[in-house]
């Protein structure tokens, strides 16, 4: 049953049937024939289909909620089991958003020390995609802000609070500079993250408040590009504090902080609501109220 679960769960994310068995490593005859015995045994069509994928029924909806709880608790019950026999082990699936790639470090670097057994599998992700996984069970955890956007039913850890910074050459006008404000940096020639990063949006707000719309001729959902362009020629971009000073390390640039916005938001862990979680996402929970 866990398996044919997890293969209607594969079905319902990809919204494709090939996508799907790709996924879980399996063919896709494998597939339908799992997915059928599934709506065999709970005596209901679970997903609408001719030639392709049509969306899920009615009774799909409500089966995918329970089939993600299903599964959720047996991978919990494994972890569980594991960890009393062979204490914390396993792999731990990590998405985090672009800027907070460098606190993803610290933080399993720490946990590594204590717990060598636990591997670590970090991706960078958008924080609305970092949402969908932990909903369809292909994470654990996720590393994402915490207060700027709903999260809907989690558990949650904070980390830090985010502080700007302006990153630009050592040729600069504002190169020597100890602090500049957002109003002065509308009408420069600045390279961002792309719209669909919640970052972006939260630098999108704090210009707006000085009645200033960007229109960025460069945008990147990758923070090495932005700042390679800053390397580059004379472009401006604008990431956190932690980020900035590890990226500029040793290159011709200067991190300034940006004064007068908005309180910074706070980012830190995001997990699905579990009482109890497993003894190993419960520690890296644990871990990063100690780090906060």
């Amino acid at each position: 049953m866990i398996e044919k679960l997890e293969m209607f769960i594969a079905v319902a994310r990809e919204e494709h049937f090939g996508r799907a068995a790709a996924s879980l490593g399996i063919t896709q005859p494998s597939l339908s024939s799992g997915i059928k015995q599934l709506e065999d045994q709970l005596g209901v069509q679970l997903i609408f289909r001719g030639s392709r994928f049509g969306g899920l029924t009615p009774e799909g909806k409500t089966a995918l909620d329970w089939a993600r709880r299903i599964v959720g608790d047996a991978r919990q019950l494994k972890a569980e089991m594991r960890q009393t026999r062979h204490g914390l082990s396993g792999q731990l699936r990590m998405a985090v958003i672009p800027t907070a790639l460098t606190w993803a470090s610290h933080l399993a670097t720490r946990f590594s020390a204590k717990h060598p057994k636990v591997r670590f599998q970090i991706q960078s992700r958008s924080s609305v995609e970092i949402l969908s996984m932990l909903e369809n069970l292909e994470i654990d955890v996720g590393l994402s802000y915490l207060d700027n956007e709903p999260l809907g039913r989690v558990s949650t850890a904070s980390l830090y609070q985010e502080n700007y910074m302006l990153i630009c050459s050592q040729g600069s006008p504002f190169s020597n500079r100890s602090a500049v404000e957002w109003a002065e940096l509308g009408d420069q020639k600045l390279c961002l993250l792309t719209s669909d990063m919640q970052n972006r949006r939260i630098i999108d707000r704090n210009f707006a408040d000085h009645d200033i719309e960007l229109a960025p001729v460069i945008e990147a959902n990758s923070t090495v590009v932005l700042v390679s362009n800053v390397l580059r020629g004379d472009w401006l971009t604008i990431l956190p504090e932690d980020l900035a000073n590890f990226l500029i390390v040793g290159k011709p640039l200067s991190a300034i902080p940006i004064k007068g916005g908005r309180a910074g938001h706070h980012v830190g862990l995001v997990a699905p609501y579990s009482e109890p979680h497993t003894p190993t996402l419960a520690a890296l929970l644990a871990e990063a109220k100690r780090m906060s």
